[in-house]
């Protein structure tokens, strides 16, 4: 098995701030909270740390996500972040929130902390900004997603290939010539290919091993830059994209067997852009075992937890039963608790 990290990004800058939060999916035993309590910006990560079972260095002071069960987390996490709309109309969603100090955040810390506790079970990282023709990958994503379009001129072909989504999608107003309309085309391209793949690759959602995926998608800022949010390509876009948002999230809960937390973010700009090495998570700067000159991790499984209370309560009873027997031991009258007293009583008196 193995640890899956997919980052993909569709443009420059992966780091995003938004206008609101929508859970789309998420098992029963991650508990959201129905409410308006906004959540900043800086918070999401540890939120998403939080979900996968991951400490965090601060506390969340968050009401709208409860503690769940210690001993079962989900699988997989798949962050979906939108450019250039406020909102999106996805009626089947577990809970939203709005995002109050819409500032940068990336999900570093989180992919981090994946890599280096699962290093072990040779993690997927694969990074894909198909705006700037941009793909890194690692391990066994060299072989789960190399049919994955990259390049703008690989989805191009890709979307005239069969199985495309042109074949499914009311265009409508959406011209698939236009290099605007074509880029947001690519991107509905890339989500309809992730599922499609990891229905292919089945044992990689089935496993223990926790999955991180993060996208981004900015086709829907191009078409508002290009046409105008008053537009009807981007009236038409918001609800082509809207609806295809619903149904990835259904197929990855259902590939995840109902362990995966489906969240998307709706941007409608940046404040303050935010620059960040695309491949950070892969050159660690600190060592995150201090006892060990060679930057290795501490060793770690999901049979952590379970090994270190069998260890615990199995000491606590022996410990309780070593106290109660010296008790007994030390209050024993031997003439009358001990047999071997009591025999040897009783061969003095017939001597």
């Amino acid at each position: 098995t193995s640890s899956k990290i997919l980052l993909l990004s569709q443009s420059r800058d992966s780091s995003v701030q938004g206008d609101s939060l929508t859970i789309l999916q998420a098992p029963g035993y991650v508990s959201f909270q129905k409410g308006d309590w906004p959540i900043s910006g800086e918070k999401i990560p540890d939120m998403v740390a939080l979900t996968m079972g991951f400490s965090v260095q601060e506390d969340l002071s968050w009401p709208g996500l409860r503690a769940g069960q210690l001993f079962q987390r989900p699988r997989a996490n798949m962050l979906v972040v939108v450019r250039g709309v406020d909102s999106l109309a996805l009626p089947q969603n577990v809970a939203s929130y709005p995002l109050e100090n819409p500032v940068p955040f990336t999900l570093d810390s989180v992919a981090e902390t994946v890599h280096s506790l699962f290093a072990e079970d040779t993690p997927v990282v694969l990074q894909l900004a198909p705006s700037e023709e941009r793909l890194y990958m690692l391990g066994k994503a060299n072989a789960v997603f190399e049919d994955l379009p990259v390049t703008l001129q690989q989805i191009r072909s890709r979307l005239s290939q069969d199985g495309s989504v042109l074949a499914s999608l009311p265009l409508n107003s959406l011209n698939r010539n236009a290099e605007a309309d074509l880029l947001f085309l690519s991107e509905v391209q890339v989500l309809h290919d992730i599922t499609a793949l990891l229905q292919r690759h089945r044992h990689l959602a089935q496993d223990h091993s926790p999955d991180l995926y993060s996208l981004e998608l900015s086709g829907l800022e191009e078409l508002g830059r290009r046409y105008g949010q008053d537009s009807q390509q981007y009236r038409d876009a918001t609800a082509i994209l809207a609806n295809v948002l619903q149904k990835f999230g259904e197929d990855v809960f259902g590939l995840y067997g109902g362990s995966a937390v489906v969240e998307v973010v709706t941007v409608k700009s940046f404040e303050a852009p935010l620059t960040r090495k695309s491949r950070s998570i892969l050159e660690s700067k600190q060592i995150s075992n201090p006892g060990s000159p060679y930057n290795l991790a501490y060793k770690y499984n999901f049979n952590y937890a379970v090994i270190f209370n069998i260890v615990l309560w199995l000491m606590i009873i022996l410990a309780l039963a070593v106290i109660v027997i010296s008790y007994n031991l030390w209050n024993m009258d031997p003439g009358y608790d001990s047999i071997i007293y009591r025999m040897t009583n009783q061969k003095i008196r017939l001597d």
